[in-house]
């Protein structure tokens, strides 16, 4: 099993960009010391249902105001981030917040894990088996027992063909007698996860969820399947 940087075609250029976008980096950093209300309502707030501030305040009372039980100044700069995505635009609206979720899962793994082992944008090659097209969105790559991570935005997005190629990687892994761990990171409540797991066929049992509730669990120790 060897890792490898995804090949530079069209697809992965124009993603570049969006990855380098510094609002991109912002929402992530902010997101990675948020409590799990704040990211409820960035979650909430990057959806574009509404640009007033206000409303968003109204609605989280306790994150601002003489009722939040939180630092406010934080809660008030992960708001003003999430409206700034949401403002992009219905397509690149979603970009952005696909590649925060990277970013954010980047970062939070690199709190367990030297910087320079989890790495972005990888395929996994394996000896006889082709490569995958698409490269995996996060990974750590320590001999012995790497990680793959494919991030999501809304569980909408988990569906047979990632499953799959988690899956298949896990396997790959273990013909070669090496371990990977396999996740999905899902920017999204743990119950529409499951439910949206639950009706799935593909293989995903070995498969990790990290949804919005377990997301600090990145930075503790490698998880195990759930």
């Amino acid at each position: 099993m060897r890792f490898q940087d995804a090949a530079r075609d069209g697809r992965a250029v124009v993603y570049a960009s969006i990855q380098a976008d510094p609002l991109v980096a912002r929402a992530a950093e902010l997101l990675s010391t948020a409590s799990l209300a704040e990211r409820v309502l960035a979650r909430a707030a990057m959806n574009g249902e509404s640009s007033d501030p206000d409303r968003w305040r109204r609605m989280f009372p306790t994150l601002f105001g003489p009722a939040a039980l939180v630092d406010g100044r934080r809660s008030e700069a992960i708001l003003g981030a999430a409206l700034a995505v949401a403002d992009r635009g219905e397509q690149v609206r979603s970009q952005v917040r696909g590649a925060i979720v990277e970013e954010l899962t980047a970062r939070l793994l690199a709190r367990r894990a030297p910087a320079a082992v989890v790495r972005r944008e990888r395929r996994i090659l394996f000896d006889g088996v082709p490569a995958e097209i698409h490269p995996y969105d996060v990974t750590v790559e320590v001999a012995g027992l790497g990680e793959a991570f494919d991030c999501k935005w809304g569980a909408r997005g988990i569906n047979a063909d990632v499953l799959h190629q988690l899956d298949d990687a896990r396997t790959h892994a273990l013909d070669e007698e090496e371990q990977l761990r396999v996740s999905l990171v899902v920017f999204d409540a743990e119950r529409s996860c499951r439910v949206r797991l639950d009706a799935q066929t593909a293989p995903h049992a070995q498969t990790s969820l990290v949804a919005l509730e377990q997301l600090d669990a990145l930075a503790g120790p490698a998880r195990a399947a759930s």
